[in-house]
């Protein structure tokens, strides 16, 4: 659907509304006629990303695709969102929710072709929902990715007052016979770490423990990160990965890419490799990054629950043919990555998918 104010029916009482009923359908107009500028930008071939109708259409053929496979995503920000609406900064957000669908994406070497979202509120703020859809369209316009449409939902008595909730779709095309699978994956393969920008969009229920359990306040100075306070340096948003990873294919030799959102390292690896396959990964071959370090000291988080928890400083992964690293990795530099020669395959045998050596050592604990 594409996106408009939340619909009803009104009673039979002439003297109600659904403006006192908590639903104001002019703010709801106000907001789409506020973000219909936002979404033409991020027009691209295929779409002309227009807003208002009850349906989006994209034309794959004139994309340049000649005999497309489409993949699709969805995904949220999870309770990353309660650190924006406590800290009154909404300015990022929706570059999450798009990073942790197209990442999503990528991963099976799609390219991100259109994205709606959905946006809902107890009562909507023109303001503050027009900020968090700029972050969306910017996120969609650096990932090549067009904003087609979304949902904009005002319902009173579902979220309290300054809660919203939002929710992202993606879809992406790679060309038959092109998709990533990890099938061909095989021992000896390396496994390259590509940097995150920080916590991204995961395990924030457990962040917002440690800091209502430190008595911090999101307006006090980050005690990890100098110059910010401590709610601007938790909302560092997900990083964009999409044109870094479609470089590396272009570069040839990349056999699977991991996502590392929930479960962390230990959980979304193995879901790109083959039963019989395992990665040996060393925790000294990359920084912990300073959040991730205070996590661990404030909280006594064990390195297990870190490396399950949490992406570690390792935001994707991707798996190469050992002679393609060079190609890769200068690839990946070029689109900006920080890129880390982290681990190799090793047969698995009845162990875990991963194995993270030097923990200990590297890792607070």
């Amino acid at each position: 659907m594409a996106k408009g104010a939340g619909s009803g029916r009104n009673g039979r009482n002439a003297r109600q509304s659904y403006r006192e009923a908590g639903v104001d359908i002019d703010t709801g107009n106000a907001l789409v006629g506020a973000i219909k500028p936002l979404a033409k930008a991020t027009a691209r071939r295929g779409a002309d990303a227009g807003l208002g109708g009850f349906g989006a259409l994209f034309d794959l053929k004139a994309a340049g695709f000649r005999d497309p496979i489409l993949v699709a995503t969805t995904d949220g920000v999870g309770t990353k969102l309660k650190i924006a609406i406590a800290a009154g900064r909404h300015e990022t957000i929706g570059i999450d929710l798009v990073a942790m669908c197209v990442n999503d994406l990528v991963v099976q070497g799609a390219e991100p072709l259109f994205f709606l979202d959905y946006y809902a509120s107890g009562k909507l703020d023109v303001a503050t929902g027009r900020t968090i859809i700029a972050g969306i369209a910017e996120a969609c316009r650096a990932v090549g990715c067009a904003l087609i449409g979304g949902e904009t939902a005002e319902m009173p008595g579902l979220y309290a007052a300054g809660d919203y909730d939002l929710a992202g779709f993606a879809v992406g095309a790679a060309e038959r016979g092109q998709i990533l699978t990890g099938a061909d994956c095989r021992e000896g393969d390396v496994v390259l770490g590509l940097a995150s920008s920080g916590l991204h969009s995961n395990g924030f229920s457990l962040v917002r423990r440690v800091v209502e359990t430190a008595g911090l306040a999101y307006s006090l100075p980050a005690p990890f990160a100098r110059g910010q306070s401590l709610g601007e340096a938790l909302l560092t948003p997900t990083r964009l990965y999409v044109k870094s990873c479609l470089a590396a294919l272009h570069a040839g030799g990349v056999k699977a890419f991991a996502h590392i959102t929930g479960g962390g390292l230990l959980e979304n690896i193995p879901r790109v490799l083959p039963k019989g396959l395992a990665a040996a990964l060393d925790a000294a071959s990359w920084p912990l990054p300073p959040v991730f370090r205070w996590l661990a000291e404030t909280a006594g988080i064990a390195p297990e629950e870190l490396a399950r928890t949490f992406n570690c400083g390792i935001g994707m992964v991707a798996v190469v043919a050992a002679e393609a690293e060079p190609a890769v990795t200068e690839a990946l530099r070029r689109e900006g990555e920080t890129v880390h020669p982290v681990g190799r395959l090793v047969p698995r045998g009845d162990g875990p998918g991963v194995v993270i050596t030097n923990m200990a050592g590297a890792w607070p604990g």
